[in-house]
């Protein structure tokens, strides 16, 4: 699945995670701090990209409130990383705002168009009767 159906080439998102990747080595010293807004706006395109890859992706979503806890968690997960692998430091107060950021990036893309609907059905589990239709065998757990 293409992520720019979500964020476009040139949105924040997709320059931050350019820059970051791009510039791989020294992208965080710039200045004495880390620019919270690229790790922000990284952290939400990856937490994309992680999502429409399925990677530990193990309880599905089931609705809109499902689906922004796990991308929320998937960016946070960035930012852990970013700044775990950074030889500057974010300012005071600079996780706050990097988490909120990128929680409104991600909340943004939620509310265009059918996102949400796209992406829940993305990795919604097959009804049993299209399993059976397709070939798929079920079998009941007896214990």
């Amino acid at each position: 699945m293409d992520i720019s159906k979500f964020l476009a080439p040139h949105s924040a998102e997709a320059r931050a995670h350019s820059h970051v990747t791009e510039n791989d080595t020294d992208w965080d010293t710039a200045g004495p701090t880390i620019d919270e807004t690229v790790v922000a706006h990284c952290a939400s395109y990856r937490s994309f990209q992680r999502y429409l890859s399925g990677e530990h992706l193990f309880i599905l979503p089931r609705s809109r409130r499902e689906l922004e806890s796990i991308l929320r968690r998937y960016s946070t997960d960035a930012i852990h990383n970013a700044i775990a692998k950074s030889r500057s430091t974010l300012e005071a107060g600079g996780y706050s705002r990097a988490c909120h950021l990128a929680e409104n990036s991600i909340r943004e893309v939620l509310n265009t168009g059918d996102n949400v609907a796209y992406l829940l059905a993305l990795h919604a589990p097959k009804d049993t009767n299209q399993l059976e239709e397709e070939g798929g065998h079920t079998q009941a757990i007896t214990t």
